[in-house]
């Protein structure tokens, strides 16, 4: 299968601190970054209003922009509490969703709190 590209098309896409390829559909390429998983993937796709079948290097710099803004911040575009991954957070009880550097933060906060408890 070859890709036609245009002019503008990015091969390589970086993004919360991931590198992502630019060659993959929108939704499988958000997975690469860390704490995104196809379902989640998908539903930031639907919320930015994204085409599906889009390549990620087609993305414009504006739809780019909002699929982070609807990564970092789920709540404000409603969806729906069980679907983050970071629920009832032990420190501030909120629910989130943790990405790339801040999943390995957490997890490092969450096994100290357990080698307490030990």
């Amino acid at each position: 299968m070859a890709l036609v590209a245009n002019d503008d098309f990015q091969y390589i896409i970086r993004c919360m601190n991931t590198n992502i390829e630019g060659r993959e559909k929108v939704m499988y390429a958000l997975t690469k970054i860390r704490g995104v998983g196809r379902r989640f993937a998908n539903m930031v796709c639907k919320k930015a209003d994204v085409d599906m079948s889009k390549r990620a290097g087609e993305l414009s710099a504006q739809e780019l922009e909002n699929l982070v803004v609807i990564i970092n911040n789920p709540l404000q575009f409603k969806i729906p509490d069980w679907f983050l991954n970071r629920k009832k957070d032990h420190k501030d009880g909120k629910n989130s969703q943790v990405t790339a550097n801040n999943l390995d933060q957490k997890l490092r906060e969450d096994l100290e709190r357990l080698k307490k408890i030990r």
